[in-house]
């Protein structure tokens, strides 16, 4: 979920869509206001609790929209430095993303004691930590601190494949014509989709590696280049190919919606009418802002709900309108994590400070957890 803006009113519209699904994704899935509130909308709480979460395939395909803008437009490398690329990519994702652990562990520590519910994270080890802090968490195999903090370590990680692999086309011998290692870097991408569809993502336990998730990632790189062709017809039939053979083999909903969106994506931009509307304001808003909503809003969802089923646990009208309250408070949240700390441009020093920040809170609340 790039923190980057997209400066593209459509594009954010389709952003602070799928941010609220995913917001609204967890309020249902997490509970215990959904599960008292769900006698007055059964099928949508349903629909959210199924089928919200599939909204990380637009993100996933956004993304890779965006890095191909950015790193590769014309499949081949624009940048100077990989490990610069990736230095950065990492202090701009993790400095938010480690204010907005901080926020949750303080919160969780805040509502442990009186809030007895599974959706309440347990007291962090050091370990837990820093694996969360370096985006190791899902690797190591360690507790998640906060909702889909997952997804912001595979974005790390799909950013850095891509730029590796855009590195070591403009390694091959420099007699390559321009045109051919645009051919071979896009190839790479193409292959990538193939085995990440075709195979990756058919097996769980992949799911913490970029590979899993590189078939709509890489849809979303092969819709940017098909807008920018002369001709996008080559590009859109290898994307229905791709998602087709996929679908054939293992039908997944996930991968159908990833490849929808990238051919919708692949239109969108390639009709001006579209391509230059201003969206919706309050959604291009939302979808400016759509990575911090999505940092902060699990430590907003969790103190609404403790507070809501602790003074009326039974009412299923109150809890609704808890449910509301905290979708609306998330979005309040996140638009002071954007201002304060996302639009901020972070340097090493402050990402070292907010990381340090994270594991002494983590430490003190586990060792005021021990002495209670």
């Amino acid at each position: 979920m790039s923190q980057v803006s997209s400066r593209l009113p459509l594009l954010d519209t389709a952003k602070g869509l799928a941010c609220a699904a995913i917001v609204a994704h967890h309020l249902a899935f997490y509970g215990p206001m959904s599960d008292i509130a769900q006698p007055l909308a059964p099928d949508l709480m349903a629909w959210l609790y199924d089928y919200a979460r599939m909204a990380v395939q637009i993100f996933l395909v956004l993304g890779g929209y965006l890095a191909a803008a950015s790193l590769a437009p014309e499949g081949v490398a624009r940048f100077d430095s990989a490990g610069q690329q990736v230095g950065k990519r990492f202090v701009r994702l993790v400095v938010p993303y480690v204010v907005a652990l901080l926020v949750t562990v303080l919160v969780s520590a805040l509502v442990r004691p009186w809030f007895d519910h599974p959706s309440v994270p347990g007291d962090p080890d050091v370990a837990q930590l820093i694996t969360h802090a370096l985006l190791l968490h899902s690797v190591a195999d360690h507790e998640s601190l906060s909702a889909g903090v997952w997804y912001v370590a595979i974005d790390f990680q799909l950013f850095t494949l891509s730029v590796l692999a855009f590195a070591a086309v403009r390694a091959l011998p420099q007699g390559l014509p321009r045109q051919r290692a645009a051919w071979v870097g896009q190839g790479a991408v193409v292959a990538g989709v193939a085995a990440s569809l075709w195979g990756f993502n058919r097996d769980a336990q992949w799911d913490v590696w970029a590979v899993y998730f590189f078939g709509a990632y890489g849809l979303g790189m092969m819709a940017f280049w098909a807008s920018r062709a002369p001709r996008a017809a080559g590009w859109v039939v290898a994307m229905a190919v791709l998602g087709a053979v996929a679908l054939v083999l293992d039908f997944r909903g996930r991968i159908a919606l990833a490849l929808a969106t990238a051919l919708l994506l692949v239109w969108a931009m390639r009709t001006p009418a579209v391509r230059q509307w201003q969206g919706v304001a309050p959604l291009v808003r939302l979808g400016q802002m759509s990575y911090s909503v999505f940092l902060i809003h699990f430590a907003v969802c969790l103190l609404v709900n403790a507070v809501v089923s602790s003074l009326w646990p039974t009412s299923p009208g109150v809890n609704a309108l808890g449910m509301v309250a905290a979708f609306a408070l998330s979005l309040m949240a996140g638009q002071w994590l954007y201002r304060r700390v996302e639009q901020h441009t972070p340097s090493l020093p402050t990402l070292l400070r907010w990381q340090a920040s994270l594991v002494a809170a983590g430490v003190l609340v586990q060792l005021g957890s021990n002495w209670a």
